[in-house]
């Protein structure tokens, strides 16, 4: 999510050309959604993604509710190639658990992974196809090869045991597994996670995590999300909206708001974040060859260039109208 100066966020840009390996110059988070994108940060970028979440929980049959605050850290860094990052990921929740008997105030590490993720297929890379010269709606039709999705692997550890409010008391150090698959559809991005979690501890948890998101401007995109997980001891479906808003090339600010299908317990939750990227030791890594959306992109910057001059010369016509209203009014004067 994050690509050459003044393009769609989370979607146009992702994979835009082959030309710049992972890098892009605007930030990819994988924030506000839950999903993991399947390409890197790149190498030498430190990339810090934050925020804040409040949780409400009521569950119908044993009959408690809990309400509390959280807080989200995922600290990305790229490192000896560019397909390569290392991640950890934590999460801290405060919290008021209040049952028919007791009300209990609780706090702890809710996760704390530590892992690393290898883009193993970038559809685009080395792909480069011959323009037809003699037709427009040759080079411009449905091609099967953008079905094609860049392909990730995930693997990492859970270092919270069992000595934490939140896991059971028999629980270890166990590990997570995840296999990425990221689509790109012009403005549309399509991210699909697929998890063994919590492995090999008495319940492993299978997982599925799918976000669409989409660029509505150079600033703006917006995403939807549905994150399943199935285990013997529990078993639920989140759907999740939001959007992000970019303030700078390596800065930007996103919200979202999560509920649950059921209701043992049903919960609902909001949050808020930040994600940065450090990027001043980055050095680009040229790749041969023509990607396979750079006309795309190259047309779009030329239609973003030409509105852009289009409304400076509409912002000088102004200016010189008004001042040619109070020359007229200085003469009738």
């Amino acid at each position: 999510m994050r690509y050459a100066k003044k393009i769609f966020l989370f979607a146009f840009l992702s994979c835009l050309t082959s030309t710049y390996a992972q890098y892009t110059d605007q930030i990819n988070s994988n924030r506000p959604g839950k999903s993991m994108s399947a390409f890197a940060v790149g190498k030498s970028i430190f990339q810090v993604e934050t925020g804040v979440y409040g949780i409400m929980e009521d569950h119908s049959i044993l009959n408690y509710e809990t309400k509390g605050l959280g807080i989200d850290l995922s600290v990305r860094y790229g490192a000896f190639v560019e397909e390569l990052e290392f991640v950890v990921d934590l999460q801290y929740q405060f919290d008021q658990h209040e049952d028919l008997i007791y009300t209990k105030y609780r706090n702890d590490f809710k996760q704390a992974y530590i892992g690393a993720k290898y883009l193993l297929y970038d559809p685009d890379k080395n792909y480069n196809p011959e323009p037809n010269l003699y037709s427009w709606k040759a080079n411009h039709k449905f091609k099967w090869h953008n079905l094609l999705p860049a392909v990730a692997l995930y693997g990492g550890a859970n270092l919270i045991g069992g000595n934490n409010i939140y896991t059971f008391p028999e629980d270890k150090i166990s590990f997570k597994f995840m296999a990425i698959t990221q689509n790109h559809f012009g403005k549309w991005v399509w991210v699909n996670n697929i998890i063994v979690d919590k492995f090999p501890t008495e319940y492993p948890s299978l997982g599925l995590i799918s976000t669409l998101t989409r660029g509505f401007n150079e600033r703006w995109s917006g995403f939807v999300e549905f994150q399943g997980y199935n285990s013997d001891y529990y078993s639920d479906g989140i759907g999740r909206i939001g959007a992000a808003h970019l303030l700078t090339d390596v800065l930007q600010v996103d919200a979202s708001i999560s509920a649950n299908v059921k209701d043992t317990p049903s919960i609902l939750y909001a949050g808020l974040g930040l994600s940065w990227r450090f990027d001043a030791n980055y050095v680009d890594v040229l790749l041969p060859g023509k990607g396979s959306r750079e006309d795309e992109y190259n047309e779009e910057q030329k239609k973003l260039k030409e509105k852009k001059e289009k409304e400076k010369e509409e912002r000088k016509k102004k200016r010189e109208a008004r001042k040619q209203k109070r020359l007229d009014e200085i003469d009738e004067d």
